[in-house]
């Protein structure tokens, strides 16, 4: 069965896309960035850090362009003062909702949060900071958790879940209260279903999830192996 092609525009740009393709694998495959953060190639994306909004002629409201599907004939901009303006407005949040001081930061320089601030031209926080003193649980044998250093991208969960198969992490609480958790709220290092693979290590974009016993500089995360294991499971019978 023959795949549908869809035509459409992203900033000024003819572009051809496979039906059920949203707008940011769209863009990727043109060479066209988005700004994401939450989005992980992979993993389910769910559009809950909202960076990736885009406009899109005709709809009144920015729209997320990892869960859009591309539509025949739709022109999409992806870059606008009023997007810049957002994008820089989330990351003011995200920096000033809890801790993240880079230069005390076991991933400085390794974070795609500080990445994404130079990228929007965040150099200040316009808006009080929250400071709140959230707990570190560092049980397990081999890595540990800041919630301090947590923006609730829940790629963690979703790794554990989609890829790893173990559903190890998940959310607890709401707004400002909520974290991930393990196993109903246990310790980590008490975790019966932790498999201790680490991946939910290697795909936190900030310095929330690190391994035990390296340096700043070893704090590089590996995220290659992802698509490879997505592909994978897909190829299962």
């Amino acid at each position: 069965m023959s795949e549908s092609i869809l035509t459409l525009s992203i900033d000024g740009k003819d572009v051809s896309a496979v039906a059920g393709q949203t707008i940011l694998e769209v863009a990727r495959e043109n060479g066209i960035a988005i700004p994401t953060l939450c989005y992980l190639q992979g993993l389910t994306p769910v559009g809950a850090c909202r960076m990736c909004l885009v406009e899109v002629k005709g709809v009144p409201k920015l729209l997320p362009a990892c869960v859009t599907r591309a539509a025949e004939g739709m022109e999409v901009t992806t870059q606008t003062p009023r997007l810049q303006e957002y994008r820089r407005t989330i990351v003011e949040l995200l920096f000033a909702e809890r801790n993240h001081v880079c230069a005390v930061c076991v991933s400085n320089n390794h974070c795609e949060l500080q990445d994404l601030a130079r990228r929007v031209g965040m150099n200040h926080v316009r808006v009080p900071y929250r400071y709140p003193r959230l707990g570190v649980d560092a049980t397990h044998p081999r890595f540990a958790v800041d919630h301090n250093r947590c923006v609730l991208c829940g790629r963690c969960v979703r790794v554990c879940d989609e890829i790893e198969g173990a559903h190890t992490w998940d959310f607890m609480g709401r707004g400002i209260e909520c974290r991930v958790i393990t196993d109903m709220n246990q310790p980590w290092g008490s975790s019966e279903t932790c498999t201790s693979c680490g991946k939910c290590v290697h795909v936190c974009p900030t310095g929330t999830l690190t391994e035990k016993g390296r340096a700043a500089a070893e704090m590089k995360k590996r995220l290659q192996f992802l698509p490879y294991l997505t592909l994978m499971r897909e190829a299962r019978p």
